[in-house]
């Protein structure tokens, strides 16, 4: 074996094993069993024009090579990012961790109390700075959670107002990004968006609400005190767009009655990463707490009594409302939430103050210098930023010059040059720019002093202590916070410990190699901002990607702006309704979507200002080309677009599937394809030479992009020639054509910093290690379908009985037995294994996705897991196990309980917590009982708990 070969790392497989499995399937190579999966229709004649791929070592070189190409300034560009200091012992401990970096979402809690524990801290964090009482478990970016207020607010409306009340008032104080994704949202919404002065501007009974900046986009601090009881008055809801930083200072944001309070916590230790990812936050008053877009983590208890956390609320998934979702908020940014949680708990309420007055003290310090040098400085209450009045001709002779000084100033506005400062800015960079204003006016530099003493009035400083609960009062050394961070860790289940074969999540192989650029600061330090040529590696490295990705979906362009799947799902139909206007066509807002379909689809439609029209899918899962050319037929003259999975969501490929999208294009519309499945189709087949128009990838799955617990991801879009010209666009920085719509998420490139791991994931497979990865993950599945259906039925397969990549297993069998498939779920992890995705797409089944990743020594582990609990399962019907208390209904059994000297059971400890001989070398232990999600939601408590209750 060529170890040298990156695919022999990210395949487990050797060719004995390879062989035994086909051999089980029933097939005499992989070649036959492709043929038999894959329709002979849609196969390529042709293999990807991928290069070479790289071994592990030439691609650190050639990372380390890349990230040399981006220009290490100084910036003080401000507009939502700042240069931050990310704590070693973070950084260490859960960046570059896989036992953080590769759990998944936490929907099954009992293992997964470490991370809902952190983003508890986190949603504490945003509770106390903002002074609202619910916060969520984070967003994408705050441009996006802006867009989500703003969408809450209009479903939010009085009766009365729904009658005429379409208008969202925007402040001119507001970040360009935010305003531009604000507008994309509007648009599928049939929101008018203006703009305008908060102070002055005239509101009638057609506005339903309000979004604010605080502090301004360009640095001004106002108290909005006043304005937002004028904005009650007429029954507007108002949201503000805050600093986190600031806030440890400034009053908050609920104390001025303000409805909603949105933002980024990126100031808290993340890097800028050129754009992303970073954690958005979104907090509200409880009336709202129904409405919240995103995950509420929230506390509740075990079925002995013990605190325990979960997603509180129908909060956790907006979208399983389908069509009449408010969001269609899936992923979220949960690693980054951890960091930035963790951030607060290492320096705690002292060291934050300290940050923030070291920042505010340099920025009055600057402001002085300033005015001494003779620069017309705007008086204005600030936090950290300096705005200089200049004229436009000035403006450039100053960028240039500091350009040679390798600093970076914030010239978008016009007229003014503004300056932010950040918690990195030290007195010896601060002369530095001192030196270089003073050279500018020709005059001698001098070196500042610092007066530590606060320049905002009283008026809008902060009265209130925050983060007094015992959390952030504790862990202030690096010893105490990594056996904290440790302590998290070891509850929680992630691919550190066993296979996750959650279906449609493709929980692959995160490999070293890939995350090692992610910790580098040449690739961090990068604000989203900066000129082009000073990112010169990213974008050499991200028109790479485009165009590779471009090549592997059989498109012609690419957009990497979506911060997630939904997003992209999003982003997709947004393109397509601008192409229909675009031919006078913009009547067209009609959306065929099989039932089969995620949730998130029909809620990216009726977002993007779609209606939903659903089809059927057949008994054997195909959707029904009948119903489906009988509904295009009768909205031939409004048909926008088709949403299509593909595998379908049933886990195989239809058959029809070229009939299915031959119809959409010959009633006017354009075909949506859903990549999350494109982990099957990936070097064998594309959404583009099957016939689509335009399809989303999940970076997170297919691309080896690590879910992080529930966040990051990346949802890039692909699209065919006729469409290219309508990829999103970037306020800031100039990308797109003219007709391109406007942006998506805050950042031009997304979540660029992670765009790495996908790119890293291409170069070192190449065309060659990208199909067998395809291969394998179509062996993997067919093999754990084949060991399965000899005990379960499996709901779905195609002509040939094979499975894609993943399968349905069915579980209603037993309900009479009064076992349910949660049960199931629940048992698995006494084996030690995370449960597949539960009662998606059918209720009662379990739909399970090995991976390539995968040994077949694992996936036979987890098929013993299943075929045991059968066993189990089988001793309730035969009545050698009572049918209430069993080993499956009361699964998980922790350690706790095991060796308690109060053991009641009616079956052995050694049956609950040692099923099979092979558990005990594998065992992972729950940390809580099964949790109560009922008491939870009666009892919605979603920050952590006072210190008076530890007293």
């Amino acid at each position: 074996m060529n170890t040298q070969q990156f695919v022999n790392r990210h395949i487990s497989m050797n060719e004995e094993d390879k062989n035994a499995m086909l051999e089980r399937i029933g097939v005499s190579n992989m070649e036959e069993l492709i043929r038999q999966t894959i329709p002979a229709s849609i196969i390529s004649k042709e293999d990807l024009n991928i290069s070479e791929p790289l071994s592990e070592y030439e691609m650190i070189r050639h990372s380390s090579d890349l990230s040399k190409k981006n220009q290490d300034f100084t910036n003080y560009i401000g507009f939502g990012y700042h240069h931050t200091i990310l704590p070693a012992a973070i950084k260490r401990n859960i960046l570059e961790n896989p036992s953080w970096y590769t759990a998944y979402t936490p929907y099954q809690a009992e293992i997964a109390q470490g991370r809902l524990e952190a983003l508890l801290n986190f949603q504490t964090v945003v509770a106390n700075l903002t002074g609202f009482p619910i916060a969520n478990a984070s967003l994408l970016d705050e441009s996006t959670a802006a867009a989500e207020a703003m969408n809450m607010f209009f479903s939010s409306r009085t009766k009365e107002q729904r009658k005429s009340a379409d208008k969202f008032f925007v402040s001119d104080l507001v970040l360009p990004q935010t305003i531009a994704v604000l507008t994309t949202k509007a648009e599928g919404l049939g929101i008018q968006i203006v703009i305008g002065d908060h102070e002055n501007h005239s509101f009638d009974e057609t506005y339903f609400g309000v979004l604010l900046q605080y502090p301004g986009k360009n640095g001004a601090v106002i108290d909005y005190s006043d304005d937002i009881q004028r904005y009650k008055e007429l029954q507007l809801q108002v949201a503000v767009a805050c600093d986190p930083l600031a806030l440890v200072k400034l009053k908050s944001p609920a104390e001025m009655g303000a409805d909603c309070a949105v933002g980024t916590t990126q100031r808290f230790g993340i890097p800028m990463g050129y754009g992303g990812p970073h954690a958005a936050f979104f907090s509200c008053k409880e009336e709202y707490k129904r409405d919240i877009p995103g995950r509420i983590i929230g506390v509740s208890q075990d079925r002995y009594g013990k605190r325990a956390l979960r997603m509180a609320l129908q909060t956790r998934e907006q979208h399983i409302k389908r069509e009449k979702a408010t969001s269609n908020i899936c992923t979220a940014q949960v690693l980054l939430a951890v960091m930035a949680g963790m951030y607060c708990v290492y320096h705690g309420p002292n060291g934050l103050s300290f940050i923030a007055d070291q920042i505010h003290f340099k920025t009055n310090a600057l402001s002085g210098a300033l005015k001494a040098l003779g620069y017309d400085v705007v008086e204005e209450p600030v936090f950290d930023t300096v705005k200089i009045l200049i004229s436009e001709s000035e403006k450039g002779n100053l960028m240039r010059l500091m350009r040679d000084r390798k600093i970076n100033l914030n010239y978008f506005s016009e007229n003014i040059v503004s300056i932010a400062l950040n918690e990195s800015t030290t007195l010896e960079k601060l002369n530095i720019l001192v030196e270089v204003f003073a050279n500018f006016k020709q005059k001698q530099a001098f070196k500042l002093a610092l007066k530590e003493e606060y320049s905002l009035p009283e008026n809008l400083l902060r009265k209130d202590e925050i983060l007094t609960e015992e959390v952030f009062n504790k862990y202030h050394t690096e010893t105490e916070l990594m056996r904290y961070i440790k302590r998290l860790e070891r509850k929680d289940l992630s691919l550190t410990h066993s296979m996750i074969s959650l279906g449609s999540c493709t929980m692959k192989l995160n490999a070293a190699t890939q995350m090692l650029p992610i910790s580098w600061g040449a690739w961090g330090n990068i604000h989203p901002f900066v000129p082009v040529e000073q990112a010169a590696g990213y974008q050499e490295m991200i028109r790479e990607l485009e165009k590779d990705l471009a090549e592997i979906t059989g498109f012609a362009g690419t957009s990497l702006q979506p911060n997630s799947g939904a997003q992209g799902e999003y982003a997709g139909l947004m393109v397509i309704r601008e192409y229909h206007k675009s031919n006078d066509e913009g009547h067209r807002n009609i959306v065929l979507i099989p039932q089969s379909a995620h949730g998130t689809n029909p809620a990216s439609a009726v977002l993007a200002g779609m209606k939903v029209v659903v089809c059927k899918n057949l008994e054997n899962g195909e959707i029904d080309a009948a119903d489906w050319r009988a509904k295009a037929e009768q909205h031939k003259e409004n048909l926008a677009a088709a949403m299509i999975t593909y595998p379908s969501t049933y886990g195989f490929f239809d058959a029809n599937i070229k009939e299915i999208i031959q119809i959409i294009h010959d009633n006017g519309g354009q075909v949506y394809m859903d990549g999350a499945n494109m982990n099957a189709q990936v070097g064998f087949t594309s959404p583009g030479l099957i016939g689509a128009d335009v399809c989303h990838l999940n970076l997170h799955k297919t691309f080896a992009i690590p879910h992080g617990g529930g966040g990051p991801g990346v949802g890039p879009i692909c699209v065919a020639p006729h469409l290219v010209k309508f990829l999103p666009s970037n306020p800031n920085i100039k990308i797109g054509s003219k007709e391109a719509i406007e942006a998506i998420s805050s950042a031009p490139y997304g979540s660029a910093l992670v765009l790495n791991i996908s790119y890293s994931y291409i170069k070192m497979l190449g065309a060659s290690g990208l199909k067998k990865s395809t291969e394998h993950a179509i062996l993997n599945a067919n093999y754990l379908k084949e060991i399965l259906a000899e005990h379960f039925p499996i709901l779905y397969s195609n002509k040939e009985g094979r499975v894609a990549h993943e399968c349905i297993v069915d579980f209603r069998q037993f309900k009479s037995l009064g076992i349910e498939v949660a049960d199931i779920a629940k048992r698995l992890m006494d084996y030690g294994f995370h449960a597949p995705t539960v009662s998606f797409p059918v209720a009662g089944t379990l739909m399970i996705e090995p991976t390539e990743s995968e040994s077949k020594s694992e996936i036979d582990r987890f098929a013993d897991a299943l075929i045991s609990i059968k066993r189990e399962i089988e001793e309730i019907e035969n009545g050698q196990a009572d049918q209430a208390n069993n080993v499956l209904k009361n699964a998980p059994h922790t350690e706790q309980v095991v060796i308690s000297d109060s053991w009641d059971k009616p079956y052995s400890r050694e049956k609950a917590a040692y099923p099979l001989d092979w558990v005990r070398e594998h065992k992972f232990f729950a940390s809580v009982s099964r949790v109560d999600e009922a008491f939870g939601d009666r009892n919605l408590v979603c920050t952590c708990e006072p210190i008076e209750a530890y007293m």
